[in-house]
């Protein structure tokens, strides 16, 4: 959680300072409880409709254990999955991508057959970093659709 902190307090000031936006989802983990089948996330997705394009996205996930095998977790958005490296982080492998897509989180324990016990995730959050479009700043609208600094 500290790390999630300390991320979440440079992206803001990066975001002020550099034009850049950001949200935050987070949701309740699935259960993994077979190995050999892919375990998906709920959809990470923004509060609000947003338009631009990913330039970062932080991670973290807790579990009830330690994974309980040598195993897989995935990042994905728009189709396109990165192989993560561990239960928190950063990458910028997602840049480009729409920052409006909902992200997932995938899970692949290998072998078959039922782990002796289930593995839970209990918590799952995602930073999104991202560049506005260029068109919504121009025309005096925020993300939100509503008109700022008293343009018409």
């Amino acid at each position: 959680m500290p790390l999630l902190l300390i991320l979440l307090a440079m992206w803001a000031g990066n975001a002020s300072a550099g034009g850049q936006a950001m949200w935050t989802a987070s949701a309740v983990g699935p259960v993994v409880a077979q190995r050999g089948v892919r375990v998906l996330s709920p959809l990470l997705k923004p509060r609000e409709k947003v338009s631009g394009s990913i330039t970062l996205v932080a991670w973290r996930y807790s579990s009830s254990a330690p994974m309980p095998v040598a195993g897989e977790v995935k990042l994905c958005a728009a189709g396109r999955c990165i192989a993560l490296d561990g239960a928190s982080g950063a990458t910028r492998e997602l840049a480009g991508a729409e920052a409006g897509e909902p992200l997932r989180l995938v899970w692949y324990l290998p072998g078959a057959g039922r782990l002796v016990k289930p593995w839970r995730i209990t918590g799952i959050q995602v930073i999104v970093n991202y560049a506005p479009r260029p068109e919504l700043a121009a025309s005096g609208l925020w993300r939100d659709g509503k008109e700022r600094y008293g343009r018409k």
